[in-house]
This record gives C-alpha cells, sequence and structure tokens, in this order.
C-alpha cells in the first residue's frame, strides 16, 4: 500500500522516489558525522539539562524528551523526505517557499499570535508547540538565493541594476523583519551564508568589499543604538560589568577551565547548578568542556572541521550551479553557526545566543537542520566521480 502510494505520489510530481541511474550512494562520511553529533547532542543535552529541567517543569528529562518529540522525530520525517527526493525540484518551489516564510515573520510579529520570552518576540505558539519562523527561513531563504544566483549567472550578477540591487532588496526585506523581533544572532548568520553564496556565484570583489563595508557599518549603528547589545560589546571588549553583562562569559569560561583536559565525568557538571545560563540552549559547549574535558571539546571542534570539509567537496563536485550553491550554503550555515557560538563560549566573539547546530536544545532549529543535511546529501548522490 505505501509503496503504490509513494509511486502515484512519484508519478504526479513527474520526480521519482528511487534512485536513478545519474545517481549513486550518498556522502556516508557526512551521514556518520551527522549522525554522532545528533547522538553525542541527545547525550549532553540530557545531561546538561537536569538541574534547569526539574526545577522548571518538574522533570529531570523534560527538555531532552521535548527535543525528541518536536527535533529528532519531525527532522527525521524531513530528512527522508530531502534525501529521496532529486535536489532540483526545490527551485520549482523556491519562491513560493520564500514567501510563505517571509509571510511567516510577519505574523510572528502580530499580537497575540507570536510568543515574546525574554524581550524578543520569535515564536509561534499553535497550542501543542511553539516554533521559530527564523529557522525555516535559513533554508528557504538559502534556496531561493541558490536558485535566483544560479539562474542570473555570474555575468548577470555583476550587473549592478540587474544582480546587486535586486540581491541587496531582498537582504533588506528579511534584515527589517529579523530586527523587528529582535533575532540578531539568526539574521548574522542569514547574512553572512548571503553573501558568500553571492560571492560563490560569481559576484565582483569590488561590490562584496563596498556591501560588507556598509554592512559593518550599519551593524554597529545597530548594536550601539540599544543600551542591550552595546553593553555586550563592551562586555566583550573587556569594560563591561562582570556581575551583568559579564557574567555569562565568566561563567562559561569556568566551567571550561574546570574541566581540564579530561573533565569532571559525565553528569558531574557544577555549572549546570544554575550558575551558568542556557546551559541547554547555547551554552552546551561550556558543559561538554567540563563534563568531558579538553579532548572530547576537540572532538566536536574536529566534527564539524569534517562537516566543512566533506560539505564543500560536495559542492565543488556539483553537477550544476543550483546544486554548488545550495551545498556550499548549507556547509557554510552550520560552520558559521558553529563558529560563532563556539567563539561566544571561549570569549573570541560577543555572546549573541546562538545555538550549536545538532547539539544544543531547539526543536524548530534541529528539525530544519536535519531537512538541510537530507539536502545535502542528496546532491552528494549526484556528485561528478
Amino acid at each position: 500500500m505505501g509503496k503504490r502510494f509513494g509511486n502515484k505520489l512519484a508519478n504526479w510530481i513527474k520526480i521519482p522516489f528511487t534512485t536513478d541511474r545519474y545517481s549513486h550512494a550518498p556522502d556516508y562520511v557526512l551521514l556518520g558525522t551527522i549522525g554522532i553529533l545528533l547522538v553525542f547532542g541527545l547525550l549532553m543535552l540530557s545531561s546538561a539539562s537536569t538541574v534547569i529541567s526539574f526545577q522548571s517543569t518538574g522533570d529531570s528529562y523534560f527538555f531532552v524528551k521535548h527535543q525528541l518529540l518536536y527535533g529528532v522525530l519531525p527532522g527525521i520525517l524531513f530528512f527522508l523526505i530531502a534525501i529521496r527526493l532529486p535536489y532540483a525540484i526545490w527551485k520549482k518551489f523556491a519562491f513560493w517557499m520564500l514567501i510563505i516564510s517571509i509571510g511567516l515573520l510577519v505574523i510572528v510579529l502580530l499580537p497575540g499570535v507570536g510568543k515574546t520570552v525574554g524581550g524578543a518576540t520569535r515564536w509561534i505558539d499553535i497550542g501543542l508547540f511553539s516554533f521559530q519562523p527564523s529557522e525555516i527561513v535559513k533554508i528557504t531563504f538559502l534556496i531561493y538565493l541558490a536558485t535566483w544566483l544560479a539562474k542570473k549567472g555570474s555575468h548577470g550578477i555583476s550587473d549592478i541594476e540587474y544582480g546587486t540591487i535586486p540581491f541587496l532588496s531582498i537582504i533588506g526585506i528579511v534584515t527589517i523583519l529579523f530586527l523587528k523581533q529582535p533575532d540578531l544572532g539568526t539574521l548574522l548568520v542569514i547574512l553572512a551564508i548571503s553573501f558568500l553564496i553571492y560571492f560563490i556565484a560569481g559576484a565582483p570583489w569590488r561590490h562584496i568589499i563596498s556591501i560588507v563595508g556598509v554592512g559593518i557599518l550599519l551593524l554597529l549603528i545597530l548594536v550601539m543604538s540599544s543600551p542591550y547589545r552595546a553593553e555586550r560589546l563592551k562586555t566583550f571588549m573587556g569594560g563591561g560589568d562582570e556581575l551583568g553583562q559579564g557574567y555569562h562569559i565568566q561563567q562559561a569560561k569556568i566551567a571550561i577551565g574546570a574541566g581540564g583536559f579530561f573533565g569532571l565525568g559525565l553528569g558531574r557538571s557544577q555549572q549546570k547548578f544554575r550558575y551558568l545560563p542556557e546551559v541547554q540552549g547555547d551554552s552546551i559547549f561550556a558543559i561538554i568542556a567540563e563534563e568531558l574535558g579538553f579532548i572530547f571539546a576537540v572532538a566536536v571542534i574536529m566534527a564539524f572541521v569534517l562537516l566543512m570539509i566533506r560539505g564543500f567537496k560536495i559542492a565543488r563536485g556539483s553537477p550544476d550551479e543550483f546544486g554548488k550553491l545550495l551545498a556550499a550554503g548549507i556547509t557554510i550555515w552550520f560552520v558559521i553557526q558553529a563558529m560563532i557560538n563556539l567563539g561566544a563560549m571561549v570569549g573570541l566573539l560577543p555572546l549573541t545566543g546562538i545555538t550549536l547546530p545538532f547539539i544544543s536544545y531547539g526543536g524548530s532549529s534541529l528539525a530544519i537542520s536535519l531537512f538541510a543535511v537530507g539536502l545535502l546529501l542528496n546532491i552528494s548522490r549526484y556528485t561528478k566521480a
């Protein structure tokens, strides 16, 4: 019955679910790396969140159960869809996917619809669960940009009127909606992805330098116009209040330092006893270092390095421009987000609230990330030998 339904659906969309003669096995090294990160993430979430989970809900394993139910399960479904459907199909729906996701960014700002936590309105609550439209926008915006840039070609992208101005217009709409939430961290990730694949697609250096220069200036204006963000930057530069905005990073450094080379042991973190904020979210790497030590902390970093190597290899071997840009964009997404999170935890970057992919708590983030991995592995099935 299931096979018959699948065949009917495949005939309806004119693209086969089954492996065709032009494809081969996916990148199993990448698949294994993601699988290890996912399992390790659930293990560490289970350990890191026990205290805050029990104090908040009365269930020591609430966060890991929620992650399984609203992150892993839908994520596996999205992953299977993405890895089975040839990646070229998403070009057909790129525009409408972008319109719907931008619509969600607008809806989240409507009174009574968006859920506000910590002064930010980033969630849509529909009763049984809530989700972040910003996570959906990461992949839909990337698919749209890859489609649009591949269609323009390097010659079209080099033209200011035909390529640069439309590109900046699209970026501008998304930027305004993210600043309304506000969600500067996610916006920085999306902008980094956008400009890097714009460069990969063939944009001239002079355009890139001009855009980045103006972007940095506008970013500084945004940061300094917000007392909260300005204090975070001041703390990062070494002049902030260590018991105020500097408290988070100081506690993260204490956790990392306490772990030493071999760690205190799984489940034996002291900082998770409400000393270190957001242990289940953007601070989970500090708990990894505290409990498992320098060796496992480096292993996590190396896993993302391996992800980067395999992802860019897939992008280089892609049979078309769309596949190349999409694979590169997904790889850049995971690597940039990991770099921002890890850099903040060791004091190399200001705190932005960015989570560690596949490891930190967040159902929407994990589900969409697994969908993106499915797309990346699907592209790997069509790479040139």
